[in-house]
């Protein structure tokens, strides 16, 4: 089948894989190159080292604070991601020491804090790799205080060892300073590379300003050190390469329920490349909802709940990868009323399509069936007939099902993600396990048209009664709002803020939701915040 290349949906994952390359980078050529002079592999060698090969991987928060910092700070100076070791899921999270040195700036704690997050939701092994100066100083005030700033990393250590039992696992493969060092401190297992790693809570420098004393990295605090003498770590290496081959030993080693497989895995009915021809070029334009799913689901494809009732929400179950998921997505277009009635409108919420979906959910979690929220959604239904129906009283049904629904629960963005349709949607807000956007997603309170007409239909209608159109200022002025809101839209506005994982193309689709789904399934829920504490757990 030919598949259209220069589409919107094409030009767009081909503008995010140039802005990706880019921040893989990090610090560029030159620090690359020192990194390897002082014996050290980079951050995403050492990941793909450490992780299975040729199997998918998720990189959380690659575009966080791309458009800050002018660029200073690619990924955040950090490397979050979600990949297989030793077959099983698991989280990573390793310092850039090409981007200043490793350093933290305040979107550096966000991401890992996020990736613990997702260890402790998922109740999947986690793993630090450690090489950074510590804080960046000039940005300390976003760093250093908080309720959410670095210490939350050292609470979410302990919440994760006593309470948990999450296996941490720390190699420190270079610097490792001051209150950094309690990552690894607090960690199951440390592991330190000889000659190249250092961990201390003040490096030689601030050790002769404050004792007089005069001391080398290695004497102060390096493998021999911690290893032989005092005991804090457990195990030295000679290399990065050993480290992270000792690494998957013991995470091979760690006790591992499999999750479930519900049947063996079948090809989708379409590729995924397809989406490039079923996704259209307009954002406003329909397209066939079914299709798009017959492109995620295994082949079996979708067993629709109520299907002739409310059809502009699409309920059923299918499987992604062999496991059980239940679907709620937004059909687009326009939708007839089977009673004769005026036709709704694809992608808006009405009172009938909240009931049925509050309903399914509710099934699907009394099944113990993971759930896929598939957006493209505007809003919900507004008017006198919307009104009079009580969808305000449906809307809360669906959210609430939504919100306490404690089965696993992963969402993909289509196009809009909008009002209040994104929250019921399960939006960031609602502690979905994880977000994934195609580069099509838009999320925002509404579209930039609408927010013309929301702040200057008031100007607009007086000087038509006045007989006037609007001058070039007034244009202008509404230009600079639509063009503000594009830019906002745009998903990498939003993962450049983490509000979503990570933007996916439609090639990395389904093998991106299939590892996230599996990492997810051992989640015991509620989704309240970081993490729920066994019942019973002192």
């Amino acid at each position: 089948m030919s598949v259209d290349t220069t589409g919107r949906l094409a030009q767009l994952s081909e503008e995010l894989e140039a802005l990706r390359a880019e921040l893989r980078r990090g610090g560029g050529p030159a620090r690359i190159e020192r990194q390897h002079q002082q014996g050290k592999l980079t951050a995403r060698e050492r990941i793909a080292l450490l992780l299975d090969a040729n199997e998918p991987v998720v990189e959380i928060g690659l575009l966080v604070a791309h458009d800050q910092y002018d660029g200073g700070a690619p990924a955040a100076g950090v490397v979050t991601v979600v990949g297989r070791i030793a077959g099983r899921e698991a989280v990573v999270v390793a310092n850039d020491a090409t981007v200043k040195a490793g350093s933290w700036w305040p979107e550096t704690i966000t991401k890992m804090l996020r990736a613990q997050e997702i260890a402790m939701r998922c109740r999947i092994p986690i793993i630090y790799l450690v090489d950074s100066a510590g804080v960046n100083l000039p940005y300390q005030g976003g760093v250093f205080p908080g309720q959410y700033g670095a210490a939350r990393l050292f609470y979410y250590n302990s919440i994760m060892r006593r309470y948990l039992r999450i296996p941490q696992l720390a190699a420190v493969m270079g610097p490792c300073i001051a209150g950094g060092a309690y990552l690894p401190a607090l960690s199951d297992v440390i592991l330190m590379v000889e000659g190249t790693s250092f961990m201390g809570l003040g490096g030689p420098n601030l050790v002769k300003g404050a004792t007089g004393e005069t001391v080398g990295s290695e004497e102060l605090g390096g493998a021999g050190v911690h290893t032989a003498l005092n005991g804090v770590a457990h195990y030295a290496v000679a290399d990065d390469e050993a480290c992270l081959a000792k690494l998957r030993v013991l995470v091979e080693e760690l006790p591992h329920d499999h999750p479930r497989m519900d049947r063996p895995a079948s090809d989708p009915r379409r590729s995924t490349h397809e989406l490039h021809d079923l996704l259209p070029d307009n954002h406003r334009a329909p397209y066939d909802t079914y299709a798009v799913l017959e492109t995620i689901l295994d082949g079996e494809g979708l067993d629709e709940f109520q299907a002739d009732h409310a059809k502009e929400m699409i309920c059923g179950t299918g499987y992604i990868d062999g496991i059980a998921v239940g679907v709620i997505a937004n059909a687009r277009g326009m939708i007839k009323d089977p009673k004769g009635g005026r036709p709704r409108f694809g992608g808006i919420v009405y009172t009938e399509s909240a009931r049925k979906v509050a309903y399914f959910i509710e099934t699907m979690n009394r099944h113990r069936t993971p759930l896929l929220f598939v957006q493209d959604v505007s809003g919900f239904m507004v008017g006198t007939a919307a009104e009079h129906s009580g969808i305000i009283r449906a809307g809360a049904e669906f959210v609430e099902a939504m919100a306490t629904a404690t089965v696993p629960k992963l969402v993909l963005t289509l196009n809009h993600a909008s009002g209040a349709g994104y929250y019921a949607m399960a939006g960031q807000g609602f502690d979905p396990d994880f977000i994934l956007s195609l580069p099509t997603g838009r999320m925002g309170v509404m579209e930039g048209e609408s927010a013309v007409m929301a702040l200057f239909s008031g100007v607009i209608e007086k000087l038509k009664e006045e007989g006037k159109v609007p001058d070039e200022d007034l244009t202008t002025r509404m230009d600079e709002v639509r063009a503000e809101y594009d830019r906002q839209l745009d998903a990498r506005f939003a993962a450049a803020r983490g509000f979503v994982d990570e933007v996916v193309t439609p090639e990395e689709l389904r093998p991106a939701l299939s590892l996230l789904l599996r990492a997810s399934l051992n989640n015991p829920g509620p989704h309240v915040g970081a993490f729920q504490l066994p019942a019973g757990v002192t």
